[in-house]
């Protein structure tokens, strides 16, 4: 089969067994293609919550699979590639999260959603990379550790100077490879153009930024933007969809390295092979970790 055809049967498979297929913004196109649903993590979850049918594909990796598993417990929940996981999220786990609890006992403990199921039992909330501040000012705690992604964190500490931050020296491996001297040779090579990153990025790249923000952030900012040359620091994928959402202005990476292998690990035949009963593997929770773990996320919903 060629793309084309396999996207067909995708198709009409998913109709055929009541299928939803969400796709995280760092797939592919082809992928993207067939997807019920794009965008990022926790509102492919939302979304997977309210969608009718009672089987849900994620093409994305594990922790996200996870999440949706959270909020659709009655639900079937595939992850189309089981070797899909997320570096950042193997970083810490709940033991590491008690211990900071015991060295902190006045700091609120908040949590990255790019965590395990698991760790977020430990944690008071959990946040997204487009809610975090607004969710970070409203705790009372003067004092709180941010997890893991520290990247992350000093940009929400920059926002706050009135909380004192304590951060675990973790973050996401694909992000931190861009680095100041590519922002230097992108701008050189294109003065024109806007540089649009993730808060993931390290700090020697985020301030030469015209935009931070979240995935779907970075990609509503450039569509509505009347500026028509862009560089994009964020994952290599968002470069392309860019490109077929907006035919009239010019993407450019900020840094080829800028690429998430676990991500990409998924392809449109693992999407197939689940769709069709033959592939994908289900996520399983028991039922103390998924209330323990829903807490911080409808503590996350809450604050808003």
């Amino acid at each position: 089969m060629n793309t084309r055809e396999l996207q067909d049967a995708i198709m009409e498979k998913k109709k055929e067994n009541d299928v939803c297929i969400l796709a995280h913004a760092y797939q592919s196109q082809d992928i993207w293609d067939v997807a019920d649903y794009i965008g990022d993590s926790y509102g492919l979850s939302v979304q997977a919550s309210k969608a009718p049918q009672k089987t849900i594909i994620m093409s994305g990796v594990r922790f996200m699979a996870e999440t949706v598993k959270l909020l659709s417990p009655d639900k079937k929940v595939l992850l189309a590639n089981s070797l899909a996981g997320c570096p950042m999220a193997a970083q810490m786990d709940r033991d590491d999260v008690l211990k900071l609890r015991e060295e902190y006992p006045d700091a609120a403990i908040v949590a990255y959603i790019n965590t395990t199921s698991d760790l977020k039992r430990a944690v008071d909330v959990v946040v997204t990379s487009s809610s975090a501040v607004k969710i970070l000012k409203q705790i009372p705690n003067k004092q709180i550790v941010f997890i893991p992604d520290c990247n992350l964190g000093s940009w929400c500490e920059e926002q706050l100077p009135d909380k004192e931050f304590i951060f675990v020296n973790g973050g996401c491996p694909t992000h931190m490879r861009m680095i100041e001297r590519d922002v230097k040779l992108a701008k050189a090579a294109h003065p024109n153009a806007e540089i649009l990153v993730h808060p993931e990025v390290l700090e020697e790249v985020r301030k030469h930024a015209d935009y931070i923000g979240s995935t779907t952030g970075i990609m509503k900012h450039a569509e509505e933007s009347s500026n028509k040359e862009f560089i994009i620091g964020t994952e290599h994928s968002i470069v392309q969809h860019l490109q077929f959402k907006c035919p009239d202005k010019v993407f450019y990476p900020l840094s080829k390295e800028c690429v998430c292998h676990n991500m990409a690990a998924t392809t449109l035949m693992d999407i197939y092979r689940a769709v069709t009963g033959a592939g994908g593997e289900e996520i399983q929770l028991s039922e103390q970790v998924r209330k323990e773990a829903l807490k911080p996320i409808e503590k996350m919903v809450e604050m808003g």
